[in-house]
């Protein structure tokens, strides 16, 4: 790799706009705060107009078209609303090339349709959102699709899924490109809390990314239902096992009860949303699942020592000005 890397991100109409947004904040921190050096390319696809998914579509105009693939060090496709119909062909006639010249090729949720429709992942383990890994083994049955994988490698692709979308697969690449020490310590810089106790909770957050393998069918059904008032019983019925059985496994593997971890993924998404939307917080806390503004503020301090408002504030990035 060169001193600086670039990342190019592959801009399809109706990505979601957090998927754009999330590479630059992982690189940007880690080459702000652990001495490395990273430039982030937007490149529009052709006939990209605006993103998509959760939120409000944005007008948005990258500064590169197909073009900023050419020298990338590697391309990450992010999800996209139109999977079902597949990429141009001048995306896959792009992303064939840089994986020629042996650059890495990494997707997010149905970002990685993308790369097999370019039949780059062929003979290859991969993932996609939960919701679509029986339609990416049906329509591509050559792929050995991964249903419980968070981040999966294989050679020089990587594919994600997973409770914190393409935060997860930045930080996969990061830890590969640095080692997981200084990943690590950007993780600690992008979610851990603005008070000086927050060693456990990080410590939390890993031993849920790394430890949660064999519950992961019910954290991704508990991921999609944050909004609704779920129950112990439930959340055992979807893992069908007895509310004890599922306690145990829950603290085995995460270090906290079901109802607890409900409430850490709930707040997690809440922060999310504060960082990458404008979503008010009075919706913020309708969307993740608190039964008022007054609940996901009382939490949202006991975990990270500030409020809604003020940790918005903190990480988003300044707007420019007029």
């Amino acid at each position: 790799m060169t001193d600086m890397s670039v990342i190019a991100v592959l801009a399809l109409d109706g990505t979601p706009a957090h998927h754009l947004t999330t590479p630059g904040l992982v690189f940007g921190t880690a080459s702000r705060h652990r001495g490395v050096a990273y430039e982030v390319r937007l490149c529009a696809a052709p006939g990209f107009r605006a993103t998509g998914g959760p939120g409000p579509a944005l007008a948005v105009r990258p500064p590169h078209g197909l073009e900023g693939l050419a020298d990338a060090d590697t391309v990450l496709v992010p999800g996209y609303a139109g999977h079902r119909a597949g990429p141009p062909e001048a995306v896959v006639t792009a992303l064939r090339a840089a994986a020629e010249r042996g650059g890495r090729l990494a997707a997010v949720g149905t970002g990685t349709f993308v790369l097999a429709a370019a039949g780059l992942l062929d003979g290859r383990r991969a993932t996609t959102s939960w919701r679509y890994v029986e339609e990416l083994a049906e329509l591509h049955p050559r792929i050995d699709v991964d249903a419980t994988g968070t981040v999966v490698e294989d050679g020089p692709f990587r594919t994600a899924a997973g409770v914190f979308g393409g935060m997860d697969v930045c930080l996969s690449l990061l830890a590969g490109d640095h080692g997981r020490q200084v990943a690590g310590e950007t993780s600690r810089e992008l979610i851990t809390p603005l008070h000086a106790d927050a060693d456990s909770v990080q410590e939390a957050i890993d031993r849920e990314v790394t430890e949660s393998a064999g519950l992961e069918p019910t954290l991704r059904w508990l991921q999609a239902r944050l909004h609704l008032p779920l129950t112990l019983p439930e959340i055992a019925a979807h893992a069908r096992t007895s509310v004890s059985s599922v306690t145990r496994r829950f603290r085995a593997h995460t270090g906290l009860s079901p109802l607890q971890y409900l409430l850490r993924a709930r707040l997690y998404e809440a922060m999310r949303l504060l960082r990458e939307t404008d979503t008010p917080v009075e919706q913020v806390a309708a969307a993740t699942g608190f039964t008022s503004p007054a609940a996901l503020r009382r939490h949202f301090r006991a975990l990270t020592g500030t409020t809604p408002r003020d940790y918005r504030r903190a990480h988003r990035p300044p707007r420019p000005s007029a």
